[in-house]
């Protein structure tokens, strides 16, 4: 009876383990295919022209996954990829990619910068602040169809990085830099 015991308690020991070794916070054992497309000319996408070779990621739809023929709906454009070796220049800083907030009652998007592309003439109050904290850098904006650097449309600077956020309301510390970020962001889109 022993026997049995012990050997019942080490294969619930086991399964249980194999189970939770193999859970995906996602819900899946592998990431989404996305849609996507590649550029085969310059264009305009969210009102930036993007060159030739940009990668279009969209968010997940029906009988749609990987590499598409055509290019698909802008407001179910969640990532813009710009080829490699070829960030565009937002906000006079050179960017690789631009992602939507995953949060969707969020109205913006995460802008990457290469800082190596930077060159030290180029440099401003507001480049330099943004590499301080991160190459990210969280934007909102009012509307969310225009991914450009539109200081019209870019309604508030919401993070850099994780070390400072608008979720954190009461510290004064990272409230004032986004402060001054923002300050400086709109400095640069008036010249």
């Amino acid at each position: 009876m022993k026997f049995f015991k012990s050997y019942f308690s080490i294969l619930g020991l086991l399964l249980l383990t194999g189970c939770v070794g193999n859970m995906n916070p996602t819900g899946g054992n592998s990431s989404p295919n996305y849609p996507y497309f590649i550029t085969a000319e310059p264009l305009e996408v969210k009102k930036i022209m993007v060159p030739k070779g940009t990668k279009l990621v969209y968010e997940e739809q029906f009988f749609k996954e990987g590499k598409q023929d055509k290019m698909l709906s802008e407001e179910k454009l969640i990532t813009i990829e710009f080829p490699t070796g070829q960030p565009i220049i937002w906000g006079g800083v050179p960017v690789t990619s631009i992602n939507k907030f995953f949060n969707s009652e969020m109205r913006g998007f995460t802008v990457y910068a290469d800082f190596e592309k930077l060159s030290a003439d180029k440099k401003t109050k507001f480049s330099q602040l943004w590499q301080s904290c991160s190459n990210d850098l969280g934007i909102t904006v009012k509307n969310i169809g225009d991914w450009s650097f539109n200081t019209e449309n870019i309604s508030d600077v919401d993070d850099c990085s994780v070390l400072y956020q608008r979720y954190f309301k009461n510290n004064k510390r990272q409230q004032d830099f986004l402060d001054e970020i923002y300050s400086e962001l709109l400095k640069v889109g008036s010249k």
